[in-house]
């Protein structure tokens, strides 16, 4: 019995051995058959998949960062600077590097001011970026500032001092409204641009030339591949492309001109602009009031900026694009060459001026602007003398379809096409455009006021300046231009005659024995042609209407006539065309054309 049962348990011991053998050599298949297919997925993964891994693994640890350009410099004609990239320091807070971030700012705050605008900038910048990111806190900071931060930067966690280029506009409100500004990229800017141009970008033209040349001011942006770690934090520079700055963009202003142009205005807001008649070169350009537009580099205070939104002359107004004024008399010499072409007058025609005008079965008097008129008057003393009822006259006979025809020739009523944003058309009034605007017909003595620049038409200063260089160019010249040159243009076609009596009539205007501006004659470098003007800024009882001068001295300052006054010189051989609007200056002859003389000789004293 013992043997039989050592016997089964050796029987058993030995079934369960072979037992176990067989699951091991099962499992060891198992797991040769597991390895082989994991070596042989390996062997896939380093030979035909290796290329696309390591590109994976260089996206996770290589990255692109662009470079921001240098801007373009911006300057006058003779290559003097109008907007430059000047050094400047900025502080910056790595939040990583400070416990406690609200006890740095407040340190930083006991040192230099901090208003509550770059706060709110840094909180914002703050949430969109790294702990380890360096976040702007105050820019442009000065001497003095940086000395006092660098002298406690050892007792200020988490703050540095950092040297960057700035926009800078040396001459201020100068060229506010023709350089413009730059400010922070925001989000419609970043619609409308290309977004591997301005990956680095900061600040982008928002107004002037400096929106207008955006493309060519800006640049290129370069890039660096860096190697990073898996919070983002760079590492190395594997690789390195240099940006390309912007282009240097040289106007045709002239500095010297523009400054005398501003200065001549003095106390006045208003307009100034100069162009030369045969390129169409802006060679000074003025709104008055200007600004700072330094102001709005590193971004306005809401304060600052709302005391320019609410000051009474609206200084951020570009009056030479946007301003729209009455012509006043200065439409005259147009309205003349309608009359000479149509045949409706001849140099030799005569209309007595005994100081009121009538429409026939009207009870309505429309007055002249002399105290019992000018007497008989042929074309040149009807311009000299700027005698409104010859004009009055006129514009009956020619009727409001001939003059918008003749006025649309010269540009009224449309753009000029200067290159910079924001220029308005205008008005030129005709049937059509007062039914659509109004829904009334046009009457009879709409007609008359517009022969001296009443009523509805509106011009701005550059329309008018553009005008008048085609008059002096007897029908040529080229559209407006801050930057290059642009072909000549014949705009208008008329007999060589009526162009001369044109010119004669102007140039007795400033010369004559009895022009409005003979005052001004004397003082000018070269004989000069132009034309005096004013227009309303308020209805008049019928009695003043069309005293253009006399009473102002009564009104209030607001209430009083805009000046004018545009010409072009050499009165002979015409090569430059000053406008002036002076606004609230009351009278063309007495305010306008002093400015246009004192700025005519600055330009002749520069040189063009």
């Amino acid at each position: 019995m013992i043997a039989r049962s050592r016997l089964a348990r050796l029987v058993d011991s030995r079934a369960e051995l072979a037992l176990v053998r067989s699951r091991f050599n099962f499992m060891t298949v198992v797991m040769l058959l597991v390895i082989g297919a994991l070596a042989l997925r390996l062997a896939l993964l380093q030979l035909d998949d290796h290329e696309q891994y390591v590109a994976r693994a260089d996206d996770n640890r290589v990255s692109l960062r662009a470079l921001a350009p240098n801007r373009g410099l911006i300057l006058d004609r003779q290559g003097r600077v109008l907007a430059e990239n000047r050094p400047a320091y900025r502080l910056v807070i790595v939040p990583e590097r400070t416990a406690d971030l609200d006890t740095t700012l407040a340190r930083v705050a006991d040192l230099v001011a901090v208003s509550a605008d770059e706060r709110e900038r840094f909180q914002l910048q703050k949430q969109r970026s790294r702990p380890f990111e360096s976040i702007t806190l105050k820019s442009n900071l000065t001497e003095e500032q940086v000395a006092r931060l660098a002298i406690h930067r050892h007792r200020i966690e988490g703050i540095d001092i950092e040297p960057y280029l700035t926009r800078h506009y040396p001459h201020g409100e100068l060229f506010a409204h023709l350089v413009g500004y730059v400010g922070r990229l925001d989000t419609r800017d970043r619609e409308r641009l290309e977004a591997d141009r301005y990956r680095a970008t900061t600040h982008v033209g928002k107004t002037g030339i400096e929106r207008q040349y955006e493309g060519r001011l800006h640049g290129h942006a370069g890039f660096e591949r860096v190697e990073t770690n898996a919070s983002g934090r760079v590492l190395r520079v594997l690789e390195r492309t240099d940006p390309r700055p912007g282009e240097d963009l040289r106007l045709n202003i002239d500095l010297d001109v523009q400054r005398a142009a501003y200065e001549a205005l003095a106390e006045f807001a208003g307009a100034v602009v100069v162009l030369h008649v045969q390129t169409g070169e802006v060679l000074a350009l003025v709104s008055k009031p200007g600004f700072d537009p330094n102001l709005f580099v590193h971004g306005i205070g809401h304060g600052a900026y709302n005391d320019l939104l609410t000051d009474f002359h609206q200084p951020l107004f570009n009056r030479v694009l946007a301003g729209g004024y009455e012509p006043g008399s200065t439409v005259k010499p147009f309205i003349a060459l309608a009359g000479l072409q149509t045949g409706e007058i001849s140099p030799e025609t005569t209309v007595f001026s005994g100081g009121t005008f009538r429409l026939p079965n009207h009870r309505r008097v429309y007055r002249d602007w002399k105290d019992g008129g000018h007497g008989r008057v042929d074309l040149e003393l009807a311009l000299a003398e700027s005698v409104n009822v010859y004009f009055y006259r006129l514009a009956v006979d020619l009727g409001i379809d001939r003059i918008s025809r003749e006025l649309a020739l010269f540009g009224f009523g449309r753009a000029t096409g200067l290159d910079l944003p924001g220029e308005i058309s205008g008005i030129l009034p005709t049937r059509s455009w007062k039914r659509a605007t109004f829904g009334q017909p046009w009457f009879p003595g709409e007609t008359v006021i517009t022969g001296i620049g009443q009523g509805f038409t509106v011009v701005t200063p550059i329309q008018l300046a553009h005008a008048t260089a085609a008059l002096a160019g007897r029908g040529q010249t080229a559209p407006p231009a801050l930057v290059d040159r642009r072909e000549p243009v014949q705009m208008v076609r008329h007999d060589e005659a009526w162009w001369q009596a044109i010119h004669e009539g102007l140039e007795a205007v400033v010369h004559g024995a009895r022009g409005t501006a003979r005052a001004i004659g004397p003082e000018l470098l070269v004989n000069m042609a132009g034309k005096t003007g004013t227009a309303q800024v308020f209805t008049r009882p019928e009695e003043l209407e069309g005293f253009e001068e006399r009473e102002q001295e009564d009104l209030p300052e607001f209430l009083r006539n805009h000046a004018l006054f545009t010409g072009f010189a050499p009165a002979d051989e015409p090569r430059l065309v000053v406008t002036v609007v002076a606004e609230h200056g009351g009278g063309g002859a007495s305010v306008a054309a002093p400015i246009a003389a004192s700025v005519l000789n600055a330009a002749l004293e520069a040189g063009l």
